[in-house]
């Protein structure tokens, strides 16, 4: 809440300060709860009646002049009990109408349940004090409108600076008197004022927040505590497809101040649609620069990426590639923010098999951090110049396909061996094509001309130690390897001939 928020407020204290009115309050401030004569007050009442509280609502001052407490049984505490339930924020017991003082009993039961109790002299009407309540009510109503109105044209002033976003959230947090970040809608916290002010643990609380509001996709307002400090959730954007969301540390906020975030609202959700935009061109400028690098004439794309991104990473670098189809937005975008963080050290772009990255070989944290945070899988290569970057982009998509983690790198990939990689359903129709005629007759004639070629071949088309591993004697080995090559058509005496058909066992299997 504003500093102005707090202006001319209709609350106890306020009745107290009122020198006009005379008011004394009966107890020692430090026999109520703290804060209590803050409370605002909404409205001044008068009631003697034992129990008035059927005609009350709460944040109510109650005025008496204790006719009601003429009986000796009244019981005082469940009378100060019945008000404090309601919601009754204040009693004032007007002296020298019923009697001289304030019971004792009374003031002993406000001070066992901390209800404020203050004297109201005969020379001060009722109907003064409750006059002097609705113009602190009314004087803090035009207070808030005139903030509202001066709070409104300052927002609307720094949305037309140069960094209209980032000086539109400054303003806010000004006028709330709070600290205002922005995510964006990877959940990055892109903007926030004033830097720094959260300790790590309310930081991270609230990104975890921030993080589950933009998962659900849906336009909605929340709140949640961290310690003692509340905070205000909205989120930016159409449902299904939020641009981010704006934090305020602040709970509860009055009208005005709802009106006032509202606006800033729109006007940051406009800015990051216009911005959607301006993403969308650097995207295919992107894309235009990867083609570019990958056409082995990196001049066009260092001048490209000097100009406008501070530089391309400095060599040797390693390429990955990201297969980011789902969440490629919102990889864009968090990427876009690294990138300009990092000033020439990190390059990204539109590629046709997913989202390539440039790192320098000696600092590519950014991948494994790509990874945690939206779950994607990458590819990375061995370290190259940019004059191999063709070859270090095919290393990276090998490693996509092949590697099974969330970050697979090529090294490990290769050192699996070439025949690896002809795992794969293209790989292994290929292989059962290559050994149909061999399984086509093992399968109807009972023969086992599959296992037995695969025994030979396994060491080294040796027949005495590769029939004896098969429990046959050699010359039946010769005979069944015989009927393979004429069932295949292919002469196994070859070095070619024995090596496809080994890959094409080792694929099928």
């Amino acid at each position: 809440m504003s500093q102005v928020a707090q202006t001319d407020a209709a609350t106890v204290r306020t009745l107290l300060d009122r020198a006009d009115l005379h008011l004394r309050l009966a107890l020692d401030e430090t026999d109520l709860d703290p804060g209590a004569l803050d409370r605002p007050v909404r409205w001044v009442h008068t009631s003697d009646l034992v129990d008035p509280t059927p005609f009350l609502s709460d944040g109510l001052a109650l005025l008496t002049t204790g006719i009601q407490f003429s009986d000796a049984s009244t019981d005082y505490d469940a009378y100060v009990a019945r008000l404090q339930r309601r919601g009754v924020h204040a009693l004032g017991f007007g002296t020298e109408v019923a009697r001289e003082g304030i019971p004792p009993q009374l003031l002993d039961a406000c001070r066992a349940h901390r209800m404020p109790l203050f004297e109201v002299p005969y020379r001060t009407p009722f109907i003064a004090i409750a006059r002097a309540n609705a113009e602190a009510i009314a004087a803090q109503a035009y207070a808030r409108r005139s903030w509202a109105l001066a709070a409104q044209r300052a927002i609307a002033l720094a949305a037309l600076r140069p960094d209209g976003l980032s000086a539109t959230i400054a303003e806010l947090s000004r006028q709330l008197d709070a600290w205002v970040g922005l995510f964006d809608a990877a959940g990055v916290l892109s903007r926030e004022h004033p830097a720094g002010a959260l300790d790590p643990e309310e930081a991270a609380t609230v990104t975890a927040e921030v993080s589950a509001v933009l998962r659900r996709g849906v336009r909605a307002g929340s709140s949640l505590h961290v310690g003692e400090v509340p905070f205000t959730l909205q989120t930016l954007g159409r449902g299904g497809h939020l641009r981010g969301v704006i934090a305020i540390a602040a709970g509860s906020l009055d009208q005005e101040s709802r009106d006032l975030v509202t606006s800033v609202i729109a006007m940051a959700g406009l800015a990051l649609e216009q911005n959607q935009g301006l993403a969308r061109a650097r995207s295919l400028l992107r894309a235009g620069v990867v083609q570019s690098l990958l056409a082995e004439d990196p001049t066009l794309a260092r001048r490209v990426a000097r100009d406008m991104w501070g530089g391309l990473p400095g060599a040797p670098v390693l390429v990955a590639m990201a297969d980011a189809e789902a969440r490629h937005d919102d990889v864009t975008e968090w990427l876009e923010l690294r990138a300009h963080e990092r000033g020439g050290e990190l390059f990204f772009g539109r590629h046709d098999r997913g989202v390539l990255l440039v790192v320098p070989a000696r600092a590519d944290r950014v991948v494994g951090e790509l990874a945690r945070r939206f779950g994607v899988r990458l590819g990375v290569s061995d370290p190259a110049t940019y004059t191999e970057l063709p070859r270090a982009t095919d290393e990276a998509i090998l490693a996509l396909q092949r590697g099974n983690g969330p970050v697979s790198r090529f090294a490990e990939v290769a050192a699996a061996g070439v025949l690896s990689a002809l795992d794969s359903d293209a790989g292994r129709a290929l292989a059962h094509a290559a050994l149909a005629s061999l399984l086509d007759h093992d399968e109807s004639a009972g023969t086992a001309l599959v296992a037995s070629t695969r025994a030979w071949l396994e060491h080294d088309a040796r027949f005495d130690i590769a029939a004896e591993s098969l429990g046959i004697h050699r010359h039946t080995l010769r005979a069944r390897i015989a009927q393979a090559e004429q069932l295949l058509r292919v002469d196994l005496g070859s070095f070619t001939a024995r090596a496809e058909l080994w890959a094409a066992l080792r694929t099928l299997e």
